[in-house]
């Protein structure tokens, strides 16, 4: 039962390593998915010597994880105000107030905001 449980654990840190690694760099590779998952399938691989195979089922898993991250963040537009945008994760119960004026600082107003697309009002 202990070999077992070791091999979870082991597994289930490698799968964290490969979420960690997508979400440093998501950004890099918005519209190229395949870059993403060979790069941390490669980090696994020469960072923790994780064999190939079991790199590639981690790192496809923290996708999935990612994703679902992802899918639940949500604004909520109740709160938020024109100078204050309010996000919310409801499955692990944390809300954030946003300054728009640091979305403009951190995000819109960068030399790699090229990925961004602009909405003329």
């Amino acid at each position: 039962m202990t070999t077992q449980t070791n091999a979870l654990d082991y597994q289930e840190c490698m799968q964290n390593a490969a979420l960690a690694f997508l979400e440093r760099h998501q950004a890099e590779h918005l519209s190229d998915l395949s870059a993403l998952l060979n790069r941390a399938i490669n980090h696994l691989v020469n960072s923790f010597d994780v064999a190939e195979s079991v790199a590639t089922k981690l790192a496809s898993l923290a996708h999935v994880e990612l994703m679902e991250i992802a899918f639940r963040q949500r604004l909520i537009l109740d709160h938020s105000t024109e100078t204050v945008v309010v996000i919310r994760d409801p499955v692990k119960g944390h809300c954030w107030s946003v300054p728009v004026s640091l979305i403009y600082q951190r995000v819109l107003n960068t030399p790699d905001n090229v990925r961004l697309r602009s909405a003329h009002s």
